[in-house]
């Protein structure tokens, strides 16, 4: 069953596409990383999902519900985290805590307190006292708590410590466990490979890739280094086989498709000791998009 589903959802300002003919699925229970630089239109994708703007065209439904004149109903089975949260000043975080699970109607109050303990957040403090990274604990700690069917997360880790991300990141395995849905929208590709089923990779509005993150690898070349008995043979002209550099009998390269007539090559003069690893996301945005930054930083 498609917990979220788009077809052709577009958003323009003016004469700038900020989302352009997005087709998207994902399944109950998965955790679907929404990946892509700055201003590529995850944060319009997520506003469009919550029914907080119009599309100019195409269609987007959620529990088969459309998400512009079900609005309300569909809010009652989501909750939603931003990057920046405008949180109440005067509130206390245990206050705070109380009136978003009053607003959603949903609190699982042992669950609740729960996650106080493992974000290590203090209650009593009010929110102009706290840090960012705090004030973000609040909001994660609020979604959490009320055990919804489908998580949408905005950049959710902005501000929190690398201890809190892996806390976070234990929340989101245990929410799938439960059968819930995540959306993660990142530009954390660690945070992707770290919890996420599948992966689309978004840029300037467009979805250039949809996968499962061992297919979307296997899309960039493997990385290799070898170090050898005899000075590396000419392995430039192999096919597939790029960005070769030598240093003495020590030879790296990237190689996309077949090893094996590489490894002929190499075997020939002997091979020491020879290492391979599978490309990072950071390496296959590179691969695919050629830069990590959209032209404009605008973020839509």
């Amino acid at each position: 069953m498609n917990v979220v589903c788009t077809d052709r959802l577009t958003k323009q300002y003016g004469h700038t596409t900020a989302l352009d003919a997005l087709d998207l699925t994902i399944g109950e229970g998965e955790v679907f990383g929404y990946l892509g630089p700055n201003g590529a239109g995850k944060s319009t994708t997520i506003a469009l999902l919550l029914g907080l703007i119009r599309s100019t065209s195409g269609t987007a439904s959620i529990f088969g519900l459309d998400v512009w004149r079900d609005a309300p109903a569909i809010h009652r089975r989501v909750a939603y985290v931003p990057s920046e949260s405008d949180l109440w000043p005067s509130l206390t975080g245990a206050e705070v805590l109380e009136f978003l699970g009053n607003v959603h109607g949903s609190v699982d109050r042992v669950y609740r307190d729960e996650l106080v303990e493992r974000f290590d957040l203090v209650l009593d403090k009010k929110i102009r006292a706290l840090s960012h990274g705090n004030r973000q604990k609040v909001v994660l700690i609020g979604a959490l708590a009320s055990r919804p069917e489908l998580l949408l997360l905005d950049e959710p880790t902005t501000g929190l410590d690398p201890l809190m991300e892996q806390v976070f990141r234990a929340c989101v395995r245990e929410a799938r466990d439960r059968g819930q849905t995540v959306l993660l929208s990142t530009h954390v590709l660690s945070e992707v490979e770290a919890v996420c089923d599948r992966v689309a990779m978004l840029r300037a509005g467009r979805v250039i890739e949809t996968g499962r993150l061992d297919a979307l690898r296997g899309l960039a070349a493997l990385h290799v280094v070898a170090q050898l008995h005899s000075p590396p043979p000419d392995v430039s002209r192999l096919a597939g086989v790029n960005n070769v550099v030598i240093d003495g009998t020590t030879i790296e390269c990237d190689v996309a498709g077949s090893m094996e007539p590489l490894l002929r090559k190499l075997a020939a003069v002997g091979v020491r000791h020879m290492t391979t690893r599978e490309p990072s996301l950071e390496e296959l945005f590179i691969a695919r998009y050629g830069e990590l930054q959209p032209a404009s930083t605008d973020e839509r």
